[in-house]
């Protein structure tokens, strides 16, 4: 039996997913596990019980990750449940920018009231033309699950697609429209192409990577667009470049009190995600991973520590242990099993930065004694014992 908590409004569509072994609690405290979307959490006390979080969408930085980690608590995302959502909006930015739609729709708003509304439109819309998206090329920086969609929905739309991503998936890969053409370096979208999108998280190495350098490299007239994370993007940069006619739109889904109002920025209210289908996949996915690791111990799509999959056999308990990354660990847990007679059926270890995750099947049950045998050793943070 186990213990859940939703911190915001979860999709039922997802918490249909737990079964009768799954009891939802009003607070947090006696949470097994907690599910979260914008909840911020750096400030919150965390139970004894608490052994996971799933965050129904991608982004992680309103969870405290290092005191999660170092509590031995795993932390869920749900990478590309919303990518279509996202993909769909991006082709909405873009076509916006491309065409004064939003010019056109306030004029008609403007002259409600004019009998000749009709034809004062046709003398009218010559200052609301823009340009096709067929012939362009778009540049792809980013190629998960949002920028695959991106960069073969805009191969349908007639334009010619720039791709960078070097640290590329093999499913990313696969999925990939052997129409995009693999950009040698970013500075090469940043070169070439008419439109550019960026699609990639929010790292000490990405924060701040659209800056003055990178935006001097673009071609005059740019569109830029950025449903990623604001803090990819210097506005301070992309506003003096809105005003010396160096780039023609900034498309954002990320209103700030610097870029929100400034001519030639397209503000959209973060509204990526925001469809049901979004928040229902996520949710979906969200539960799905939470019920493998409480289950089976199986880890996907961890933010915090590494993925580790290993089916489950039947007629074995399973021990997992979420500790240190540390030379040694291994044989100290099969000196411990090896001294109560314990029978390894399968061992898997995985490692993430300074953190390791092991999971072990025995052939018989395993004594609370020796869990707390495997507690006492150095740098370990959790030991849970799966029947």
């Amino acid at each position: 039996m186990f213990n859940y908590h939703c911190l915001n409004p979860i999709s039922d569509v997802g918490l249909e997913e737990f079964t009768e072994e799954y009891v939802p609690v009003s607070g947090p405290e006696k949470a097994d596990a907690l599910l979260v979307r914008s909840a911020v959490m750096h400030e919150m006390e965390f139970g004894k019980e608490l052994k996971a979080i799933a965050r129904a969408g991608a982004g992680v930085n309103n969870i405290p990750l290092d005191r999660c980690t170092e509590e031995g608590i795993v932390v869920f995302n749900t990478p590309g449940a919303n990518a279509n959502g996202v993909k769909e909006l991006v082709i909405a930015g873009m076509l916006l920018a491309s065409r004064d739609i939003i010019g056109g729709i306030n004029w008609v708003e403007e002259n409600e009231e004019d009998g000749n509304i009709a034809k004062d439109a046709e003398k009218a819309k010559k200052q609301f033309a823009g340009c096709e998206l067929d012939g362009k090329k778009l540049g792809v920086i980013g190629l998960g699950a949002i920028g695959v969609l991106v960069a073969n929905a805009a191969t349908h739309l007639g334009m010619e697609v720039y791709g960078y991503d070097p640290y590329i998936s093999v499913k990313s890969a696969w999925n990939l429209s052997r129409n995009i053409r693999h950009a040698s370096s970013v500075d090469e979208i940043y070169k070439e192409c008419d439109y550019i999108t960026v699609h990639v998280p929010a790292t000490e190495d990405t924060k701040g990577m659209i800056n003055r350098e990178a935006i001097s490299l673009m071609k005059k007239g740019v569109v830029l667009l950025n449903f990623a994370r604001d803090v990819l993007v210097d506005e301070e940069a992309v506003i003096d470049a809105l005003v010396c006619g160096q780039m023609k739109h900034y498309v954002t889904d990320f209103p700030t009190s610097v870029i929100a109002g400034v001519k030639g920025a397209i503000v959209i209210p973060h509204l990526g995600a925001s469809t049901g289908e979004s928040e229902d996949n996520c949710a979906r996915m969200a539960v799905r991973q939470l019920r493998d690791y409480l289950e089976n111990g199986n880890i996907t799509n961890s933010v915090n520590y590494p993925n580790c999959e290993m089916g489950r056999q039947a007629n074995t308990t399973r021990i997992v242990l979420l500790h240190h990354n540390v030379p040694n660990m291994i044989g100290q847990f099969t000196r411990i099993l090896a001294r109560d007679n314990m029978n390894i059926a399968d061992l898997s270890n995985k490692s993430k930065g300074e953190y390791a995750y092991t999971m072990i099947d025995i052939d018989d049950d395993v004594p609370e004694s020796v869990a707390d045998d495997l507690r006492k050793v150095g740098e370990v943070l959790r030991v849970r014992i799966i029947h």
